[in-house]
């Protein structure tokens, strides 16, 4: 009979947490997932020196081209050439598919490393296209990384660092961050993250939008596109001059060009824990 009662106690909390019961289990089949996926990534590259870097994306903020939150990054097309890949816009789309476990973003002037941050994703063997994708856009809102950089390194003589988007904050990665009709690609959480259902124009980084519809990749105006926006706290209806690098961004009457602080490139790796110090020349391949 005290079985019985136990048997249906248990049965009444299941009902009741039957939600949280299923998301735990997907949450550990994720989990059990990257498992396999670190071993088989183990298995496939063996032994290595110090691994190698590719180059995935390259953001230059006034080339005339627009990244924004739409173009490229969930679809992986290529995009701008092999010859002008660290000068302009660009992306690769064999890098885009490759599975990636570290990611290293660097600020550069004319192909030489200014400044660079490099982390390791949670969960190993996937690409930026699965990372970026449309499956991934909806909810978005992806904290990719934990424990924050595992390398960090500025030129003693970096400048424009007080409001970078990238090396003026701390924190991990965000991907795809979705809040009401706005989105951007790349943020950090030691930023400010606007709440999901706050149309605040608030969150800054690589790739952004403040009128799309961020989880089904469409842009809705041309108008408020832009490539880069520099930390600031600048929310929708108090603020009227929201503070960009470089020139390529819509007509919106609140986006305001700025000074570019260098072009982004988005290097990842399999195997590589440790990116080039400043002063380092890029190629689109990073041997270490």
């Amino acid at each position: 009979m005290k079985v019985l009662v136990i048997l249906a106690c248990l049965l009444t909390v299941c009902q009741a947490d039957s939600k949280k019961l299923r998301e735990g289990f997907q949450d550990l089949g994720e989990e059990l997932g990257d498992l396999a996926d670190r071993v088989g990534v183990l298995e496939k590259i063996g032994p290595t020196k110090g691994g190698r870097w590719q180059l995935g994306m390259n953001i230059n903020p006034a080339d005339g081209h627009i990244f924004g939150y739409v173009v490229g990054w969930a679809t992986g097309q290529d995009i701008g050439s092999e010859e002008e890949a660290l000068k302009a816009d660009y992306l690769n789309s064999e890098v885009w598919e490759e599975p990636a476990n570290y990611i290293a973003i660097v600020r550069h002037q004319q192909g030489v490393v200014d400044a660079v941050k490099v982390w390791q994703f949670k969960h190993w063997g996937k690409s930026l296209l699965m990372r970026f994708g449309l499956k991934k856009m909806d909810p978005g809102r992806q904290i990719v990384t934990s424990g924050g950089p595992i390398q960090e390194s500025i030129a003693e003589e970096a400048e424009n660092l007080e409001d970078d988007p990238i090396f003026s904050v701390d924190g991990d990665l965000a991907f795809n961050w979705a809040y009401a009709n706005n989105g951007c690609r790349i943020t950090l959480t030691g930023g400010y993250l606007s709440p999901a259902d706050e149309n605040d124009d608030n969150t800054h980084g690589l790739g952004n939008d403040f009128r799309c519809d961020p989880l089904e990749n469409r842009s809705t105006s041309s108008l408020w596109v832009h490539d880069v926006s520099n930390i600031q706290d600048c929310p929708l209806g108090t603020c009227v001059a929201v503070r960009l690098q470089g020139t390529d961004h819509g007509a919106g009457s609140s986006l305001r060009s700025g000074p570019v602080y260098g072009n982004y490139a988005i290097y990842v790796s399999q195997d590589a824990k440790t990116f080039p110090e400043p002063g380092y020349q890029l190629e689109t391949e990073v041997q270490m």
